[in-house]
């Protein structure tokens, strides 16, 4: 292959040798991960993993006692602005990729995950102890937001660097597979959330959950955030990362305009496929309890039934969908999920708006239609960086592209439907995310089976 990428890349070893280091097919010793480390590295991707996805579920499905405690007016409004305000978070994730992303390929990626997690852990905590809007007024939804934004700030290096974390770790011809389990910890612990949300909501009755009841969630967050931060502390770097010091590489990284203007083509890529993820994701995972209830006519109960059943399906195939991609490849997957969606979306919200078995039954083939992409994220994108600077380039492309269309889809689908009085709109909006999707996809490069040290723009290998 010949284009501009690879002349760039190969005018930067000329000029600049420590950001793109020709390697041997042979890893050094070091390189080898055993079982036992392996399995280590997975769980300490998953439950960082878990625990930053535990504080969007309880908020997403606790979203209505949380309006009406921390925000000011009728019901309709304070809902929008508490989903404004989950929007907000994902306005500053972008600064996060930008400070995360570069200080993980400096410094490696373990110490940077076992920061972001209690970072994440610790605002999850203080949300749960926020006074309510009667007895501080306008400062209850402004430390909200503050809060919200420490946490999108350290979500901006959490997924990058735990998608790097686990591709790094997961042997080349079954990335695909053990990549899958990010996933699974990210629907645990939306599950999870939701599950507290739900058994709360039933043991202390509707009364309680207003007044004190909601905020029990957000104080778990702590012990999971320390139960992350030990296990991941106790890890070493990825070999991969440590192999590309062993080889020389310096400790430093490009700048953003260098990083650009060389790893253009794996950005916008990387970026427009998650228009399509995240879309579908924060719509069907977030949004969903809050557009059941409001739009369908579910009690708040059905409300969170109806995702913690579907995400349980969900669950159960992320591991078989993460192994088929090592057999056929990433891009049949994807292309699979995203011309389902397309096709589907609308007739399954339909089914959704005939009840709670309909709920269910649409819900989980949406889930289902949606789980090809979420299984391969960390095999998928990770692999199209080289090591010097993949965990910069994930996350800078991951979040502006999440903060731009994945945080805001759930306020999007409120208002569009508020400005048309279609409750179709939400999947519209998906069925538009799904097609940019497919166009960007021509221009993904596949990468089962192939070692990260092999840079599918240039054909060439890489660390």
């Amino acid at each position: 292959m010949t284009d501009g990428l690879a002349d760039a890349g190969s005018a930067g070893r000329a000029a600049d040798p420590s950001i793109i280091v020709e390697v041997s097919g042979t890893p050094p010793p070091e390189a080898v991960t055993d079982r036992a480390t392996l399995r280590r590295a997975i769980a300490a991707s998953a439950l960082g993993n878990a625990t930053e996805w535990f504080d969007y579920g309880i908020y997403a499905y606790g979203v209505t006692y949380i309006s009406a405690a921390l925000f000011p007016g009728d019901v309709d409004e304070a809902v929008l602005f508490a989903l404004a305000t989950f929007a907000i978070s994902f306005l500053v994730r972008p600064l996060g990729g930008l400070f995360w992303g570069p200080l993980g390929d400096r410094l490696g990626r373990k110490s940077v995950l076992a920061f972001t997690i209690l970072l994440m852990s610790g605002a999850t905590l203080c949300v749960g102890l926020i006074p309510d809007y009667a007895s501080i007024g306008f400062w209850a939804p402004t430390l909200l937001i503050l809060l919200r934004m420490v946490q999108g700030f350290s979500t901006g290096g959490e997924y990058g660097g735990a998608a790097t974390f686990m591709a790094e770790y997961a042997p080349d011809d079954r990335r695909g597979f053990y990549g899958s389990f990010l996933e699974f910890g990210t629907l645990a612990g939306f599950s999870f959330g939701a599950f507290l949300m739900l058994a709360f909501s039933l043991l202390l009755g509707d009364a309680a959950m207003h007044e004190w009841g909601w905020r029990i969630p957000f104080l778990i967050a702590a012990p999971m955030g320390l139960i992350g931060m030990y296990l991941r502390s106790r890890m070493e770097d990825t070999p991969i990362f440590r192999e590309e010091r062993h080889g020389g590489g310096r400790t430093g990284t490009p700048r953003l305009s260098t990083l650009v203007r060389r790893h253009w083509r794996p950005m916008l890529v990387v970026a427009g496929l998650v228009v399509a993820l995240n879309v579908v994701n924060y719509t069907l995972l977030s949004y969903m309890p809050t557009y059941l209830q409001r739009r369908i006519g579910l009690s708040p109960d059905q409300a969170l039934i109806v995702p913690i059943i579907g995400m349980l399906f969900m669950m159960l195939f992320l591991p078989f969908a993460g192994s088929l991609s090592d057999r056929i490849g990433r891009r049949a997957l994807w292309a699979f999920s995203l011309t389902g969606l397309l096709l589907a979306v609308v007739p399954l919200y339909m089914l959704m708006a005939t009840g709670l078995a309909g709920a269910i039954v649409g819900f989980v083939l949406l889930g289902l239609l949606y789980v090809p992409q979420l299984a391969t994220i960390s095999a998928t994108f990770p692999a199209l960086f080289p090591t010097p600077v993949r965990f910069a380039g994930f996350a800078i492309a991951y979040n502006i592209s999440t903060s731009l269309f994945g945080g805001t889809a759930p306020a999007m689908g409120s208002a569009l439907i508020t400005m048309t009085g279609n409750e179709l709109m939400p999947a519209f909006y998906m069925m538009a995310a799904c097609v940019i999707g497919l166009v960007t996809l021509r221009f993904m490069p596949e990468t089962a089976g192939r070692s990260l040290r092999y840079d599918p723009f240039s054909d060439e290998q890489r660390v």
